[in-house]
């Protein structure tokens, strides 16, 4: 195939996701948008397996998506392969506005079995943190004054 499926293209190079294959495409997606502020983007199925896209809501000139893909069997490319998992410290962050939402989401992910990490006031940069664990046993940090939305507004003159 050389014709392009897409009419509109970056205008330079983009990080545009992180892909990680799952085990239950229903169970991942519930997670995500249950813990964290990703939203549902795109889901689609062809005769490989499903996929889908979670992303932040809102328009923004830099989309970042996060991708799964299960694979039906006898079709997954990968299958000799271990499901990898971004662990114990590979991990997807998130920053909270507040402190008191890493009490909440740390709550939440106890009460719900998938707490990896209790929140821990860490050295700078790192700030306050907590870890949950999705259901393939990615871990997901949620931070409070790391320091990432802060440091990028003051390099933009912000």
């Amino acid at each position: 195939m050389t014709e392009s499926t897409y009419q509109l293209h970056p205008t330079e190079p983009r990080w545009t996701h992180i892909a990680l294959r799952v085990k239950d495409m229903d169970a991942t997606i519930r997670w995500y948008t249950e813990f964290t502020p990703l939203e549902l983007i795109d889901r689609r199925e062809d005769a490989d397996g499903y996929g889908a896209w979670l992303g932040m809501p809102g328009e923004t000139n830099n989309p970042f998506i996060l991708v799964l893909a299960q694979f039906f069997e006898g079709k997954d490319p990968f299958a000799g392969s271990p499901l990898a998992t971004l662990a114990p410290f590979a991990h997807l962050g998130m920053e909270l506005p507040t402190r008191d939402d890493i009490d909440d989401i740390a709550a939440k992910g106890e009460s719900a079995g998938c707490l990896a990490m209790p929140p821990t006031m860490m050295p700078p940069p790192i700030g306050y943190i907590t870890m949950l664990r999705d259901p393939d046993g990615n871990m997901v940090e949620f931070s409070w004054d790391q320091g990432v939305y802060a440091t990028l507004q003051e390099q933009w003159g912000r």
